[in-house]
């Protein structure tokens, strides 16, 4: 019910993310989405790839700081006001959302989020028959 994402720590100095880049551009590994955190010095870039376990290794061999973490990846409708309806089955459920990113992709929203309490996710999201995704749409995606 949750996906691989990649937690990459980057200094904030130019070129250190296109080292990254790099690297899974010689993997041939496909980017599905991304964001950057940043403060005054680093960034946390996280991704979601097609092959995040291989990106994993390429990245470690690159000696890139890279985490691997489980996420929640949940499909919406593509219609003004779905993320915040989503968003707010976890708020009313008590749980809080440490980070959300989102994109489109073949008309539907998809939402990626990092909660405090998975366990309690996954019954919110099998309570209210959202569509979570897992990890075998990361091939499909990319």
């Amino acid at each position: 019910m949750t996906i691989p994402q990649l937690s990459i720590f980057i200094e904030n100095r130019s070129g250190t993310l296109i080292k990254v880049l790099d690297a899974l551009k010689e993997a041939n590994i496909q980017i599905i989405a991304s964001t950057i955190a940043d403060t005054a010095e680093y960034g946390i870039y996280r991704l979601i790839c097609s092959e995040p376990m291989r990106a994993y290794e390429e990245l470690k061999k690159a000696n890139v700081a890279v985490a691997l973490s489980d996420v929640f990846a949940i499909e919406i409708d593509d219609k003004p006001g779905r993320a915040a309806e989503a968003v707010k089955v976890f708020s009313e459920a008590g749980i809080s959302i440490t980070y959300l990113y989102s994109f489109l992709l073949r008309g539907k929203g998809i939402l990626i989020f990092r909660t405090d309490d998975g366990e309690k996710a996954i019954s919110v999201i099998n309570a209210n028959h959202l569509k979570s995704i897992d990890e075998s749409a990361l091939t499909q995606w990319a």
